[in-house]
């Protein structure tokens, strides 16, 4: 024992009040450059937030076929356009691919509770076609916890227009490394996902920063600090994906941080089996 312990020891500072861990001195070496040059997510210019919470998504998250049949249920073309500007296209978390989504045809009918000295919330007696529909479940949605000042309103939502935003979408989920994507369509989602806004980045920036979450450098920083499902799953909490430092200038990953070859080739061997980079 005391030979294995002389031969693989470490040495190890605990001089801060982070929380510690004991690392190998090539995972030391790049600990401190990643500290060095990257900033923490939640010093950016971001905002991270999760998809919609309906209380009850068999109402609330139709798809395509019962969307058509409100629509042709409504009395007159006024209400027919209005009520299809009400229902929303709607992602799930395993829509999310990398890079990319596959919509599966499913849509939001966003009876919303309006923001605060901004936005009326939605009065369903203005979509008789709607709220035809929604009586169908009124004994489940009038009893669910998460609901507006009425029984068909969704809950409170301070970030409703940031759904209509150029966002970055993320499944929390993922078996696949990361599963980040640029979403310009103006889709809402679900809460088994998040977005990721901005109120100063143009889209470019997005982009390039969609790149990086979906590197393996963020799931190496990831992967140090969260909650594993098992050995090829990850979850992307908020609070985990807010302290992934990365380098404001958004360049490329292994000459941004100054790696030696021998700390990309460690890093990129632990997760090229899921994420090829």
């Amino acid at each position: 024992m005391s030979d294995f312990v002389r031969h693989n020891a470490v040495t190890t500072d605990f001089d801060t009040s982070d929380s510690w861990v004991i690392l190998s001195p090539i995972e030391q070496s790049i600990k401190r450059k990643i500290e060095a040059v990257g900033t923490p997510l939640k010093d950016w210019d971001i905002q991270i937030n999760y998809g919609i919470k309906t209380g009850y998504n068999e109402a609330f998250i139709i798809t395509t076929e019962k969307r058509d049949e409100i629509l042709s249920n409504c009395a007159d073309e006024d209400e027919r356009k209005r009520t299809d500007e009400l229902i929303r296209p709607i992602l799930r978390g395993r829509d999310i691919k990398r890079y990319g989504y596959d919509w599966a045809g499913l849509w939001l009918i966003n009876t919303h509770n309006g923001i605060k000295g901004k936005l009326e919330r939605i009065h369903v007696e203005d979509y008789p076609a709607v709220k035809a529909f929604l009586d169908q479940y009124w004994d489940k949605i009038s009893t669910r916890a998460d609901k507006g000042d009425t029984p068909y309103n969704l809950r409170n939502c301070a970030y409703l227009d940031d759904f209509s935003k150029p966002k970055i979408v993320y499944q929390e989920l993922c078996r696949r490394g990361s599963a980040f994507s640029l979403d310009l369509e103006n889709n809402f989602l679900g809460n088994t996902g998040y977005l990721l806004t901005s109120n100063s980045m143009s889209t470019s920036e997005l982009e390039q920063l969609c790149m990086l979450l979906n590197s393996q450098i963020a799931l190496y920083q990831l992967d140090v600090v969260c909650t594993k499902f098992d050995e090829t799953g990850w979850r992307w909490l908020r609070q985990f994906v807010e302290d992934i430092r990365l380098p404001k200038s958004l360049t490329e990953w292994r000459t941004a941080f100054g790696f030696t070859t021998e700390e990309i080739k460690f890093i990129s061997s632990k997760y090229t089996h899921v994420l090829p980079d």
